[in-house]
């Protein structure tokens, strides 16, 4: 049985806290939805839904599915899929570092992580955080052909100390909001919220240049909004392998 048609999450982006009230509205649609399934059709995950953004545009109908089936164990947002691989099938939160901790306790031979259907974090301080036990524990990521890496999620892709693209993947990005109602361009460009990201992301292996037009690109749209990218295009914005670049990202402003 198909689940009905939901909106999106892009969910993240939050300076820690509560949650606020985007955010909230956000996660009590999801909840209504899961709800609404019976259960005998939830031996499986399902991820079924319609990509609506505000400004008119509209993306068709994504579903990605994973056979609980086929899954070895569950630890919070991962499943383990077989010894040496796990798989990111939902959201992020305060929990996800433990869970990620305990998952390769049981299973110290996951070497890559694959993101199936990644919306993003509640907690992006957590998120960070797990992003760098990511690169500490030297997985790779992969986002495989129908994977989705949304949000907050795509901080987790970065982590990878290789990164595999295929080109029917998709990647969202966007500007984050505080507990406040305060965006990116609220702040001063010397702002601690700025030098969060762009640390985590020379960390990751940008230099100061790059990190800032990565920071620049995911904030050249609101938190309510989205910015699509092909895995093709995320290819090239990373320049993972330049002589298999196919689109070039518009130009976006880098701050000074």
């Amino acid at each position: 049985m198909a689940l009905t048609p939901q909106q999106p999450p892009f969910l993240g982006k939050e300076q820690g806290g509560p949650f606020n009230l985007a955010e909230m509205k956000r996660v009590f649609a999801i909840l209504a939805a899961s709800c609404a399934v019976p259960a005998a059709a939830q031996s499986q995950t399902v991820i079924e839904e319609w990509v609506v953004i505000e400004s008119s545009a509209t993306r068709a109908t994504s579903s990605t599915a994973l056979e609980e089936s086929s899954t070895i164990a569950a630890y919070g947002p991962f499943r383990v899929v077989d010894e040496r691989t796990a798989a990111l099938v939902g959201v992020t939160d305060a929990r996800s570092p433990a869970h990620f901790v305990a998952m390769l306790e049981a299973f110290p031979a996951i070497d890559t992580l694959d993101f199936v259907e990644a919306p993003g974090t509640h907690d992006d301080r957590a998120n960070l955080e797990l992003g760098r036990a990511i690169r500490e524990r030297g997985l790779a990521t992969r986002a495989g052909e129908g994977g989705s890496v949304r949000s907050g999620a795509v901080e987790l892709f970065l982590a990878g100390t290789t990164r595999e693209i295929a080109p029917g993947s998709e990647f969202a990005v966007h500007g984050w909001l505080d507990d406040w109602g305060r965006g990116a361009e609220d702040y001063p460009a010397d702002a601690p919220e700025h030098r969060r990201y762009l640390e985590y992301y020379m960390e990751m292996g940008m230099d100061e240049a790059h990190a800032s037009r990565f920071y620049a690109m995911t904030n050249s749209v609101p938190f309510e909004d989205a910015r699509w990218l092909t895995g093709a295009q995320m290819l090239d914005w990373l320049d993972e392998k330049p002589a298999k670049r196919i689109a070039k990202l518009d130009s976006v402003p880098v701050l000074q």
